[in-house]
């Protein structure tokens, strides 16, 4: 099956649709510019008008007749705009045109048109839109202004329409070299993108392609954004996870095939034995049946160790936690192995001088403890002594398994713990088991994240040790509760 990303229509796709963005962005400053600017510009003036006008109100409101002038003075020299103010009975009190005098006397003229509509609206303000002498279009405003103790006025303003139509062809040759130099830059700009992000698209497709073959651990790379580096080191955990599903499985199969070979040939060869040979032979027939019984009953610790440690390295085992006394956990192991003190004189002995209590999985800690203690059996020595010491070290409880025996080489105690491995010096005496026991161990310690290792003096003895957390009997007693 192959993966592919189709980084070339990514790239078009890119390209096209940031071209369409700057094509948009670009007509709508065409409509808001152009069409539009009549409007905005009569309604800016429209308020910068009323605006003055609020304006010159507040200041006749607060200020004494002589700085209501000056307020005014200020407003006008910062406005272009034609300001007239009287009083009540005619007297000028403002006036200061803004441009042109023959501009200003026909403003002027049009006051009493503007009295003459606020006398028939019976209004104290009037606001029109009235052609100048040039025939342009002007704002007019006009307001009494009253006040209980203040001299009554009447304010008029005069706002011109400038054409806007010179403007806006100036706007619209701008435009044309703002529109060809925005998208020139808007197809580089997406060309760059377009490369930037298909680049490592396609580096993830070649990537993709040679894992969809079967070559598995591949590292996937990234680019320059958060989306493709997620999707990158997604893949490339796939990679890694497929690869330990095909080196297990392979692994796997190679140990079953190497596992089985000999008891399988062993059982086929007795079996022979007994049809042809020791078939009416009582005591030769007991014999064969036996090593054939015994061969079975390896193959199934082959079998049942090879699937635990499988199931160990694929992950796919959960420890179940929980607080217990390691002390009985080792001293109802050891029971069952007394009858070996009776039958082939092996001595056991448990030094501990209290119940710890640790936290970890009960059934998986005995598990390691009895195949420390098998394997110290095997290799025990002339004395045929195996202890077990459980003491405390500060937040830990550290269990040991002691044997006598002739030891390991240093050389060699790095490579106990791999799957079939037997130690030189350890070869003096048959062993039998499936030689996964201490694979086994180490697997089930590395899942709790203990603290374990092996110590040996050639002649002397080894000793496999391991730690879990100690568990305080206050702390037991509220759990408890």
């Amino acid at each position: 099956m192959k993966l592919r990303l189709d980084s070339r229509s990514i790239k078009f796709k890119t390209w096209l649709y940031f071209i369409l963005f700057a094509a948009f962005l670009m007509i709508v400053l065409w409509f808001f510019q152009v069409f539009f600017l009549n409007s905005f510009y009569s309604v800016m003036k429209d308020e910068q008008t009323r605006s003055v006008a609020h304006d010159i109100e507040s200041a006749y409101e607060r200020k004494s007749s002589e700085k209501f002038i000056d307020a005014v003075e200020d407003i006008s020299t910062t406005n272009d705009m034609f300001i007239y103010i009287v009083s009540q009975d005619g007297k000028t009190m403002y006036f200061r045109p803004s441009g042109d005098a023959t501009v200003a006397q026909y403003y002027v003229d049009q006051i009493d048109a503007l009295n003459q509509i606020m006398l028939d609206e019976k209004s104290d303000s009037v606001y029109r839109r009235i052609k100048s002498a040039d025939s342009k279009d002007v704002l007019a405003f006009g307001q009494l202004l009253t006040a209980n103790d203040k001299e009554s006025m009447l304010i008029y303003i005069f706002s011109p329409l400038y054409p806007v139509s010179s403007t806006i062809q100036i706007l619209m040759n701008q435009l044309i070299y703002v529109t060809f130099i925005s998208l020139a830059v808007a197809c580089l700009i997406s060309f760059y993108l377009s490369i930037r992000i298909t680049r490592p698209i396609r580096m993830i497709t070649r990537s993709a392609e040679k894992l969809a073959d079967g070559q598995y651990g591949i590292v996937f790379k990234g680019g320059h954004y958060t989306e493709i580096n997620n999707l990158a080191d997604t893949l490339t955990r796939a990679s890694i996870e497929l690869e330990k599903s095909d080196m297990l499985q392979k692994d796997l199969i190679a140990n079953v095939s190497h596992d089985l070979r000999t008891p399988l040939t062993m059982i086929k060869s007795y079996a022979e034995m007994i049809r042809d040979l020791s078939g009416n032979n009582p005591q030769k027939r007991e014999q064969h049946l036996q090593v054939i019984i015994d061969e079975a009953d390896r193959l199934n610790m082959l079998v049942g160790d090879l699937l635990s440690l499988s199931r160990m390295q694929s992950g796919k085992m959960v420890l179940e936690r929980s607080n217990f006394n390691i002390t009985e956990a080792a001293r109802s192991i050891l029971n069952t192995y007394k009858i070996m003190e009776d039958e082939q004189g092996y001595t056991f002995r448990l030094n501990c001088n209290a119940d710890y209590i640790v936290n970890g999985d009960e059934e998986k800690i005995k598990q390691v403890i009895s195949n420390l203690l098998t394997n110290a059996i095997k290799f025990a020595g002339d004395d045929k002594t195996v202890i077990i010491s459980l003491k405390r070290r500060g937040k830990f409880v550290l269990c040991q398994v002691e044997d006598h025996g002739i030891g390991i080489a240093p050389e060699e105690l790095n490579h106990v713990w791999e799957r079939y491995y037997r130690a030189s010096s350890n070869m003096v005496r048959a062993s039998e088991g499936s030689g996964l026991g201490l694979s086994i161990v180490k697997e089930i310690l590395s899942l709790h994240k203990s603290n374990f290792g092996v110590d040996s003096t050639v002649g002397k003895g080894t000793t496999f040790w391991f730690e879990l957390s100690f568990i305080k009997a206050e702390k037991l007693r509220g759990t408890l509760n």
